[in-house]
């Protein structure tokens, strides 16, 4: 059986990325801030904010803090309504995919991303604060590690 990080390490040796592009926390806070304006700017209301594990726990978070949302739902079977969800990339699609049918309002709901793959199909609900240059692997400051060691694999 494969556990999640040998599943993350090999689906990152079989994406071809072209570069990586390092955010600073400086970035990330500038992104985090446009992000949360173009959330304002929606009229979307809402009361919690939902992610998943990992890659999705700083940006929410942050977004928590700046909206004075108290709690945070991770990784639940139902996404209700007035639930902002948020995750750091959309890259794949495959997050929001997986999410989705786990909405209680699908017409009545918000993916906010730090960042979003250029090139990429995006799903209406998707709000995000800047696009990648290109095919470039992104890595936050939160996840310096994790990407050191998977390239380290790669090289044995």
């Amino acid at each position: 059986m494969i556990n999640r990080e040998q599943k993350k390490d090999h689906c990152m040796a079989k994406k071809v990325w072209k570069g990586s592009s390092n955010l600073t926390w400086k970035e990330i806070e500038s992104h985090v801030m446009i992000l949360c304006d173009k959330i304002d700017k929606t009229g979307f209301e809402f009361d919690r904010i939902a992610t998943i594990s990992r890659g999705g726990l700083v940006p929410a978070r942050l977004i928590a803090d700046h909206f004075d949302i108290k709690k945070i739902r991770i990784g639940k079977k139902k996404i209700p309504k007035r639930t902002l969800f948020v995750d750091d990339i959309y890259d794949s699609g495959d997050t929001f995919k997986r999410i989705f049918p786990l909405v209680k309002d699908p017409k009545n709901f918000v993916y906010a991303t730090l960042v979003a793959r250029k090139g990429t199909g995006y799903p209406k609900q998707l709000i995000y604060a800047k696009k990648t240059r290109g095919q470039e692997y992104v890595i936050f400051p939160w996840d310096k590690l994790e990407f050191k060691r998977a390239q380290t694999k790669l090289k044995d």
